[in-house]
């Protein structure tokens, strides 16, 4: 995996994580995900484990 996927991953998984925390403090309001926060951060937690190796 080059450089350049890695930090594509881990663009991602931050994305993931800060719209999962928005949603929970409601600054952003997303019906379709409102039941699917706690898979982002997941998710999230999973591509960055992927892009450091």
């Amino acid at each position: 995996m080059n450089n350049k996927m890695r930090s594509l991953l881990r663009i991602i998984a931050v994305l993931l994580v800060l719209l999962s925390v928005l949603m929970e403090l409601d600054m952003v309001i997303i019906p379709a995900l409102a039941g699917m926060k706690f898979w982002m951060v997941v998710i999230g937690f999973c591509l960055m484990l992927i892009s450091t190796r």
